[in-house]
């Protein structure tokens, strides 16, 4: 598929508005040509797919994660502890470092004993898996700085030793070694997309959790606003080849030379909780528009949201796979920014039009795709829960849209 965004040219340009304080490591990913709404800026398969814990392999395809179903689901013949949806799965298999520590017993589980460790070993025993040229190319996407050790986890040189006791030697990738475990970690903190279990009605967020990650090369580049003009997309239980791929859609029309931004977690995050995981995770603090506002706030005033939780580290944000980051939700909605009547908060019209209001969600709504003539499309959909809403539908009012206050 032709992607409108040129990964390839200089998109470094003066005077595209005030540039966020990030990392300073990748060039922003700005629109060459102008994108109408709802129109797919990239569709991209991943280049890593693994397990988000040990408890997946029991409820997910180890190949493709769609969720199993128990008549169908057919066992890894060597390590039997993971299953495949369909023959077609079973043949292309799951990593084979990963299948290897799993056919030794217990010897993965007692290695990871919590999910978060568990998270970090599944991802190095299958980046190890893959073949050279996509090891490479994981390596050469942006690092974030390595965080202090949180308790319950374990660092880069211990993860390391659970790595060489678990793989087979001669299993193990040339130049294998704890610097190249620790830049790999690095690459996974900052680039890996959460792909969700199944959304179900009334659910909230605190629950939902990922049943795989996914490293794409090209969507880690998107940059973070908390008033994204653009959200990303998966499908991983439709049918047929490409469910784990990766669609990036635009929110609303976005002008030529503006940088196209995704946001790395819920949209209705508070100030103070955007601001701890951006650090936290990215290594910058965000500068946006938006943040800017918030930052004036009275402390009070940022602790009343009910929707916005920083603990729900599972859901949209892990939307996780990308650097950098410049202003880029105004544009293409000046106008509409003044329809929010919150003098406080100039942005609300943007929490009614395209955050997700059904209960406990929160997903961002972008309209799908135009038709083939170009006509742009008046429904919208969430890309959490799949909700479609038609755009002359009553929008909620301003105070159940999540908009934190």
């Amino acid at each position: 598929m032709h992607n409108k965004i040129d990964f390839f040219t200089e998109l470094i340009r003066k005077g595209l508005g005030k540039c966020v304080a990030k990392l300073a490591v990748t060039a922003p990913l700005v629109d060459c040509v102008g994108v109408s709404k709802g129109e797919v800026l990239l569709s991209e398969s991943p280049i890593l797919l693994y397990p988000a814990t040990l408890a997946s392999l029991t409820s997910y395809c180890s190949a493709c994660f769609r969720s199993l179903s128990p008549n169908v689901a057919a066992p890894c013949h060597s390590c039997r502890a993971a299953a495949f949806c369909s023959p077609a799965c079973a043949a292309a298999s799951h990593p084979r470092l990963l299948c290897a520590a799993l056919c030794n017993g217990g010897a993965l589980a007692a290695a990871a004993p919590i999910e978060s460790i568990q998270e970090s070993l599944l991802f190095l025993l299958s980046a190890y898996s893959l073949p050279e040229p996509s090891i490479h190319a994981i390596l050469s996407l942006s690092s974030a700085p390595a965080p202090a050790p949180a308790p319950g986890t374990q660092d880069p040189a211990g993860l390391h030793a659970a790595v060489a006791a678990l793989a087979p030697p001669h299993m193990l990738p040339p130049g294998f070694s704890p610097d190249f475990t620790a830049a790999l970690l690095a690459k996974d903190r900052g680039n890996s997309f959460a792909i969700m279990e199944p959304y179900r009605p009334g659910m909230s967020l605190e629950l939902l959790k990922a049943r795989a990650y996914a490293v794409y090369h090209r969507a880690s580049l998107f940059n973070h606003d908390c008033l994204p003009n653009a959200c990303h997309f998966d499908y991983p239980d439709r049918p047929g080849p490409g469910n784990t791929d990766i669609v990036v859609r635009a929110l609303h029309d976005i002008p030529e030379g503006r940088e196209v931004c995704i946001s790395y977690f819920a949209a209705n995050w508070r100030y103070t909780d955007r601001q701890r995981r951006l650090l936290e995770d990215y290594g910058f603090p965000c500068e946006c528009d938006r943040c800017q506002v918030e930052s004036q706030w009275k402390d009070d005033d940022d602790n009343g949201d009910d929707g916005g939780n920083g603990n729900e580290d599972e859901a949209m944000e892990e939307e996780d796979g990308e650097e950098e980051g410049e202003d880029g939700g105004d544009d293409g909605m000046e106008e509409e920014g003044d329809k929010g009547g919150d003098d406080d908060f100039p942005h609300a019209y943007f929490f009614v039009r395209y955050l997700c209001d059904s209960e406990g969600c929160w997903g961002m709504l972008a309209p799908l795709p135009p038709s083939p003539n170009g006509e742009p499309s008046h429904v919208f959909e969430c890309n959490l829960c799949g909700k479609m809403r038609k755009e002359e539908d009553e929008m909620p009012d301003e105070g159940t849209s999540g908009m934190p206050h």
